[in-house]
């Protein structure tokens, strides 16, 4: 390994998550049927789960979900979504330290940090289509981290892996991440590129996400301009709007 590696204990790095991934199964609205009410509860608790299974079966994600998980049961709470980044990947494009042969989770250990993150890559797809309207609320998924990371945050120069250009830095990243998986490592620490003075990290593997707990919801707001703003909704407002 070129880069430093260091010992890693940090309590808390916030992940934001898409809060459409913490709906039920779609198929579960089925069971707002009126047709179904009164009906016994331990009938609607079976089909819950046959709608389930039948979800499962026929979504690529849930499927891949559920072969990382029998690799790495562990029944830990929100267990899915740590399987969920590991498990699912763009088929089509990099992420910095990852591929399509692999997921990661990527974190920050600030709030504005993860949110600026987030905000980027949101735009940046938002440029492409030059269209700039869009709604997105957030989790705050809170974990801890500990062990063997490729700490990256005090170089000078800046490797190529931390150019701001995805078409540049990406590659070189994607390097490291092989590399570091391969030597057993948990994870990179590294410089925000989105914020200045802002940290972030990526986990390589499953079990280096620990005591995942789900914080506050985040609003991200495009209204015909390239800067969102952003907003914390209350939950009546969350209600309403679901």
């Amino acid at each position: 390994m070129e880069f430093p590696v260091t010992l890693l204990a940090e309590p808390r790095a916030v992940r934001l998550v898409a809060s459409a991934r913490l709906r039920d199964p779609v198929l579960h609205l089925l069971l707002d049927d009126p047709s179904l009410a009164g009906r016994p509860r331990a009938e609607l608790e079976q089909l819950a789960r046959d709608l389930a299974e039948i979800e499962g079966g026929t979504s690529a994600r849930l499927t891949s979900e559920a072969m990382l998980a029998a690799s790495f049961p562990d029944g830990r709470p929100h267990a899915n979504f740590v399987n969920a980044a590991f498990a699912y990947w763009r088929p089509r494009e990099s992420n910095r330290f990852n591929d399509a042969g692999f997921g990661a989770w990527y974190a920050a250990l600030e709030e504005e940090t993860s949110l600026a993150e987030v905000v980027f890559h949101i735009t940046r797809e938002l440029d492409r289509v030059r269209d700039w309207n869009a709604v997105i609320d957030w989790a705050e998924m809170w974990a801890s981290f500990a062990g063997a990371f490729v700490d990256l945050r005090e170089l000078t120069p800046r490797p190529v892996c931390l150019d701001p250009d995805p078409g540049t830095g990406y590659p070189a990243g994607n390097r490291l991440g092989h590399e570091a998986r391969s030597e057993g490592l948990n994870g990179i620490v590294y410089p925000s590129l989105r914020r200045a003075g802002g940290t972030c990290l990526v986990a390589l593997w499953p079990h280096a996400v620990q005591s995942v707990a789900q914080g506050a919801i985040l609003r991200t707001v495009w209204a015909g301009a390239r800067e969102p703003r952003v907003e914390r909704p209350s939950p009546a407002r969350l209600a309403s709007d679901g």
